[in-house]
C-alpha cells in the first residue's frame, strides 16, 4: 500500500491551487481579462493597477512610483505584479488602505498583542524599503524589504517581509548561477566572492552574533538558500529595529504544525539565530491582520479582500 496518502503534513500544492481558484474567481466576477494560459493572472504587467481592490490604493503607489523617481530612488514592481497570486499586490491590498488613511491601529493592536514593540509617534509605511549603506550595496543589487513601519518618534521600525505563494526565501544568485560551490565561508569570509568585491553581509551577521554555533560549524553556506532571510532579519536588527514574516496561515512552507510538532523554515531557522535576538524577530499572519481588521471595523473592503484569496 503506498505510503503517500498517510502524509500528515499540508502540501503547498493544495493551498495554491485553493489559492489560483480564489483569483480566477474574482477576476471573472469583476469582468476583467485574464492571461490565455493562466486564468489567475491579468493579461500583462502594465495593468497591475486592475489586481488592487480600491482603485485609491493603486493610485497611492502610482503616486509613490513618482514620487521616488523623482527623488532618483527605485521602487521596484514585482515583475509578476500582474499575478493573482502576487505578494505585493496582495500587500497593498492589505496594508494599503491603512497606509492611505494613516490609520494602523488594527496593526497597532494585534501587534502589541503578540508581543511585538510597536513605533512610536505618528507610524508611516514605505512601501519596498532599501538601504544600500548596510551592506555596502550597489545600485544593480540592493537589499529591499516590503514594508517598513516607523514612527515619528524614537522607537524601533518593522521590518516586514510578506510572502504569499512563495515556497522559501530567496537563495544566493552566486550559488544559484553556478558560481560558488556552496561550501561555508563564515570562518574564512575571504572565500565569499560576494565579501571578497565589497559587500557586508558576513560582516553584518557577525556584528549580530549570526556567525557562531552552528551557522559558523556547518560546512555547507546558510547563505546559498535563505540568504533572503539572513539578509533582512540582520538588516533590521543592525539599524535597531523588529524583522516580521507576514505569511499565509494555509502555506506550510514557513509555519507548519504536524504530529511530530512544529516545523517549516521559520522553525528552522529561528534555531539558527542567537537567543538575544530572536525576541526581535516574528512572524504574522495574513489571517490574523485580517481579523484586526475585521474587528476595527470601518474597512468594509475587507470582505472583498477575503473573496479574492479564498478566505470568505
Amino acid at each position: 500500500m503506498p505510503k503517500a496518502p498517510a502524509w500528515r503534513h499540508p502540501k503547498h500544492a493544495k493551498f495554491e491551487v485553493e489559492l489560483r481558484r480564489a483569483a480566477t474567481q474574482w477576476f471573472d466576477d469583476k469582468g476583467l481579462p485574464r492571461h490565455k494560459k493562466y486564468s489567475y493572472c491579468l493579461p500583462s504587467r502594465d495593468q497591475w493597477h486592475l489586481n488592487i481592490i480600491c482603485p485609491a490604493v493603486a493610485e497611492f503607489v502610482k503616486a509613490e512610483i513618482a514620487e521616488n523617481a523623482a527623488e532618483g530612488k527605485a521602487f521596484p514592481l514585482h515583475r509578476w505584479i500582474h499575478h493573482g497570486l502576487s505578494s505585493q499586490a496582495m500587500l497593498f491590498n492589505l496594508i494599503g488602505p491603512l497606509a492611505l488613511r494613516g490609520d494602523f491601529a488594527p496593526l497597532r493592536t494585534l501587534f502589541t498583542e503578540q508581543g511585538i514593540a510597536w513605533p512610536q509617534g505618528t507610524v508611516k509605511a514605505i512601501f519596498e524599503y532599501e538601504d544600500q549603506e548596510v551592506f555596502n550595496e550597489g545600485a544593480a543589487q540592493h537589499t529591499s524589504v516590503d514594508l517598513v513601519l516607523e514612527g515619528a518618534d524614537e522607537g524601533p521600525r518593522l521590518f516586514i517581509e510578506c510572502k504569499l505563494v512563495e515556497r522559501e526565501f530567496g537563495g544566493c544568485s552566486v550559488f544559484r548561477r553556478g558560481d560558488c560551490e556552496g561550501r561555508n565561508p563564515a570562518a574564512d569570509s575571504s572565500r565569499c566572492y560576494l565579501h571578497y568585491i565589497g559587500r557586508c553581509y558576513w560582516t553584518v551577521l557577525q556584528e549580530q552574533g549570526f556567525v557562531d554555533g552552528q551557522i559558523k560549524t556547518d560546512s555547507t553556506c546558510i547563505l546559498a538558500d535563505h540568504y533572503q532571510f539572513f539578509r533582512e532579519a540582520a538588516l533590521a536588527l543592525h539599524l535597531g529595529g523588529v524583522f516580521v514574516l507576514l505569511s499565509d496561515e494555509r502555506s506550510p512552507v514557513f509555519y507548519c504544525k504536524g504530529p511530530a510538532g512544529s516545523r517549516g523554515l521559520m522553525d528552522f531557522l529561528m534555531g539558527l539565530v542567537p537567543k538575544e535576538v530572536r525576541a526581535r524577530i516574528a512572524g504574522i499572519s495574513i489571517q490574523q491582520v485580517v481579523e484586526a481588521i475585521k474587528e476595527s471595523g470601518g474597512y468594509p473592503w475587507i470582505a472583498e479582500f477575503e473573496k479574492k484569496y479564498g478566505l470568505a
